[in-house]
């Protein structure tokens, strides 16, 4: 479970936010607000909302269809643009429902630069394991 400020070490870090299924920003932190902004990143808050529902619906209709497995549940994706990408995980949104939890965790997002992004380290940072209590 990353926080925003271990996102925020990561190559080429921009920015880090949390955010709601619905596309609610929730938190941010903002390197270089010249480049990017909270409105900018309340707009990837929900375009990213809307992508991770877009595709949970499209693998649980391909499992559906095919009776193939593995597609769902989406957990993380990457939205690649011409200068930035977009790194998306709900990684720990899955854990808390395994666990029965009620209220689910925010959905994490880092906006890397291209020329800087290293996308594995990313998703490492956004996978690593919750700290035992």
């Amino acid at each position: 479970m990353a926080t925003l400020d271990e996102l925020m070490q990561l190559p080429g870090a921009m920015a880090a936010f949390e955010f709601r299924g619905s596309g609610e920003l929730l938190e941010q932190r903002i390197a270089y607000p010249e480049r990017i902004n909270e409105s900018t990143l309340d707009l990837l808050a929900h375009m990213c909302a809307a992508n991770m529902s877009i595709a949970t619906m499209q693998a649980r209709g391909w499992e559906k269809v095919t009776h193939m497995k593995g597609f769902y549940p989406i957990q993380e994706f990457t939205l690649v643009g011409f200068d930035w990408s977009v790194v998306v995980s709900g990684l720990d949104r899955e854990r808390f429902k395994d666990r029965g939890k009620a209220s689910l965790p925010p959905f994490t997002g880092v906006v890397l630069a291209n020329e800087k992004a290293d996308y594995e380290a990313a998703f490492a940072t956004m996978e690593k394991p919750e700290p035992a209590p």
